[in-house]
């Protein structure tokens, strides 16, 4: 196994941003590479220690989807072999196998498009103040966790740092214009049906998630990671159970770790010790073995 990357250094392309997670780099005029880190952030800080093969896993998740949705709607991806990649990348092969991807440059929205099956996270805590959630009233006497009569679009303006801010339906249509709105809202539901029915069959709950959309040449194409544990919420079905919070494929071991020692929530944030870092890798490896059927 190689050794984590916690940053990448490609000095041939402009660096566009690096984010909690992912490197970005200018790949001529239109296209973008993607370097996904071993980085891991928790309550919005990146901490010190990385997470083994978590970017492979997000990176190899995130084309397996967009091959399982490509007639469903079009995506930026292009390549993810390092032998297509421009000639001057080769070099860099151990930073870029396996956890980099080619691209297609997309004018993004400036929205998170949310699904929500469930009523968990901040979602649960809008429906407890308000008994709606982003403004779409909920029956009476849900439970945490619990399962939504349908699922809901719930989208969120992008945050550079901190938190996403949920916002409703008719701030969406004022943001990006109502016909953009409709599609998007579309797209996000329907493809949220579609992984659920997938996640169910391989005995996982999608709870929520969500997707980030972009233009190509007039079309609206699906970006970014999907249906990752960073951006999704997967549960197992065997051990589900409505009213209490659940066991998750994501970074409950960190979580957990960081609220025992009291973490502030601030930066700096604290090394991890050697068997959370171990136990998280595994949750990841296993949340890609279980949807996709295959050994990493």
């Amino acid at each position: 196994m190689s050794a984590p990357l916690i940053k990448s250094n490609i000095p041939e392309l402009p660096l566009v941003s690096r984010g909690k997670v992912r490197d970005l780099y200018e790949v001529g005029d239109d296209r973008l590479l993607i370097v996904a880190s071993d980085r891991i952030s928790a309550f919005d800080v990146v901490l010190p220690t990385p997470i083994p093969r978590k970017g492979e896993v997000l990176t190899k998740l995130s084309i397996f989807w967009f091959d399982f949705f490509k007639d469903t709607v079009g995506t930026h991806f292009i390549t993810a072999n390092v032998d297509e990649y421009p000639a001057e990348l080769h070099k860099h092969r151990d930073q870029l196998e396996g956890r980099s991807m080619l691209v297609q440059r997309l004018e993004m929205f400036p929205v998170e498009c949310v699904a929500r099956g469930y009523i968990v996270g901040s979602g649960w805590k809008d429906y407890r103040r308000t008994g709606s959630v982003c403004g779409i009233p909920l029956p009476e006497g849900m439970r945490e966790c619990g399962k939504l009569p349908g699922a809901i679009f719930t989208p969120a303006t992008k945050a550079v740092t901190g938190h996403d801010e949920n916002i409703g339906f008719d701030d969406t249509r004022r943001i990006v214009g109502g016909k953009a709105a409709a599609k998007l809202r579309d797209l996000t539901l329907d493809i949220y049906d579609r992984a659920s029915q997938h996640g169910l069959a391989c005995g996982l709950i999608l709870a929520d998630t969500k997707f980030e959309f972009g233009t190509l040449d007039g079309e609206i194409v699906l970006g970014d990671e999907v249906l990752t544990p960073d951006s999704s919420r997967y549960w197992p079905l065997d051990l589900y159970q409505p009213g209490r919070a659940q066991e998750s494929f994501d970074k409950q071991y960190v979580r957990d770790y960081l609220e025992e020692v009291k973490f502030n929530k601030r930066p700096p944030g604290p090394e991890l010790p050697p068997e959370v870092v171990k136990k998280t890798t595994e949750k990841y490896l296993e949340a890609y073995v279980t949807i996709t059927g295959q050994e990493l």
